[in-house]
């Protein structure tokens, strides 16, 4: 079996614990817990016949990406950055937090989740942002960890990266 380190990114309240809760557990909670440090969590799949040990470090959120302790990232071999859809502010901080850890541990598979797709309607992200960042090639997945609204889709990918990125890198 393989195991593969996913860090989990982003602000403050963008839904970081409650997607890994969504994924891992296929459960939401209302109640909002502002995690300390980093909380890691275990999940096994199967990609193109093999079995991968994901293991999902949550850390804390950052209004600054500076502050992101870079020990937690060592040994990362994918990252999710994470954005709140309804508070435009908590992009820049995810696409800041992608910036800081690629620099840190090299071009990684990577992908950015912007959460709440379940209230869309009150998004101050715009479709012109996501799009622009599209032709960027970044890879963009709109979440809802309450619904869990393409959370699977987004992980398998993630995943997928990472083992083909182990096969040819």
């Amino acid at each position: 079996m393989i195991s593969k380190k996913i860090c989990m990114l982003g602000a403050f309240a963008v839904g970081k614990t409650s997607l890994v809760a969504q994924y891992v557990h296929s459960v939401f909670s209302d109640k909002y817990l502002s995690t300390v440090g980093v909380k890691i969590s275990k999940k096994t799949l199967a990609v193109d016949g093999c079995e991968i040990n994901l293991l999902l470090w949550d850390l804390e959120g950052k209004d600054l990406y500076v502050d992101v302790n870079t020990a937690y990232l060592r040994g990362a071999m994918g990252v999710f950055v994470v954005a709140d859809g309804t508070r435009k502010e908590t992009l820049e901080t995810a696409l800041e937090l992608r910036a800081f850890t690629l620099e840190q541990l090299g071009p990684i598979p990577h992908c950015l989740l912007i959460n709440k797709a379940d209230i869309a309607d009150q998004w101050e992200i715009t479709p012109t942002a996501i799009a622009e960042l599209q032709e960027k090639h970044i890879k963009i997945f709109r979440t809802s960890a309450k619904t869990g609204h393409t959370v699977e889709e987004a992980f398998r990918t993630l995943a997928t990266d990472m083992l083909q990125e182990q096969r040819h890198g």
